[in-house]
């Protein structure tokens, strides 16, 4: 009885941490697309901005002891921090050279790259029927962006980077929380403020520093309260991120992204009447019958796990 509390506890936690990134990702993306149309402010220093309040909002928080801090060594968060890096800057390179189809299926590259890297460098095993469920998955983003593909040298070079620095982003934050044994607060209040400091360095190759358009710009208040209220929802949105990947895997949170990916198209057609072609449904039903066929699978798989070690004498 205890062992069922303890693991209804346990999927409730989850459930709740699935939720947060769900709606506060939804979120970020409506407001992020109103401050970028009514105000035109720059997409890296936005980031920059997120990563700022996150850290500020993680420090409330450790005075508020909802956390303690960990010492950390700086080495041994400086990859981490320099893969978020690449990780925005590629991604902003890919859909500034790429149209918004091609983009998806780059995104859609990453499980697949997590799977190889877990596999090839951290020796993890993924069985036969969840490499499968990438199948549907993938055909799936490819009917909603069909029409949508063109390529180009470059943007294809931007998107692969992307693709594999986030790839290794990804898997380096579950990683580095079980390695340094910290939860995703502690690592995350150490790797902020570092990864802030590198995006600045890196917005002036970028984007304008002062006048029309740049971070020193004559900003209206309406549009640093929006940036501001941007930044708010992006802690939540970053905090669950390291949370479900230091609870699940880097892949699981791959899934419940595609996941995301048919729920914003899906929102778009019935808020905003976006259209929606027969292509784009089949893909959404093909993305979901792929995602329930990995938690299913998963789940049945921890479940056989959890059988043998009871086995055991």
């Amino acid at each position: 009885m205890a062992n069922r509390l303890s693991d209804l506890f346990s999927n409730s936690r989850l459930v709740i941490g699935l939720l947060a990134n769900l709606l506060s990702s939804i979120c970020i993306v409506f407001i992020n697309k109103w401050i970028y149309v009514h105000y035109g402010f720059p997409n890296m220093t936005l980031t920059l901005i997120h990563f700022v309040v996150t850290w500020l909002g993680l420090w409330v928080c450790q005075k508020m002891d909802i956390f303690a801090p960990k010492s950390l060594q700086p080495t041994k968060i400086i990859w981490l921090a320099l893969s978020f890096c690449g990780f925005v800057a590629f991604t902003n390179l890919s859909l500034q050279n790429n149209t918004i189809g091609t983009y998806q299926l780059a995104k859609v590259m990453t499980t697949p790259v997590i799977i190889v890297i877990q596999t090839m460098y951290y020796k993890k095993t993924f069985s036969t029927k969840i490499k499968l469920t990438l199948v549907p998955i993938t055909l799936g983003v490819i009917l909603n962006s069909y029409y949508d593909v063109r390529f180009n040298l470059l943007g294809m070079v931007f998107a692969t980077l992307g693709v594999f620095v986030t790839s290794l982003y990804q898997v380096w934050v579950g990683v580095k929380q079980h390695e340094l044994q910290v939860n995703s607060m502690q690592l995350l209040y150490y790797q902020a403020p570092m990864s802030s400091a590198f995006l600045l360095s890196l917005v002036p190759f970028f984007e304008p520093l002062s006048g029309e358009g740049g971070i020193f710009g004559p900003w209206s208040f309406p549009a640093l309260a929006m940036v501001m209220l941007s930044g708010l929802i992006a802690f939540l949105v970053n905090l669950s991120i390291y949370w479900i990947i230091g609870n699940t895997s880097a892949v699981t949170y791959n899934m419940f992204g595609h996941f995301k990916f048919c729920i914003t198209l899906l929102g778009g057609y019935v808020l905003f009447q976006d259209p929606l072609s027969l292509n784009q449904g089949l893909g959404i039903l093909c993305t979901l019958a792929g995602i329930l066929s990995y938690t299913h699978f998963k789940l049945a798989e921890q479940e056989e796990g959890k059988s043998k070690l009871v086995q055991r004498p």
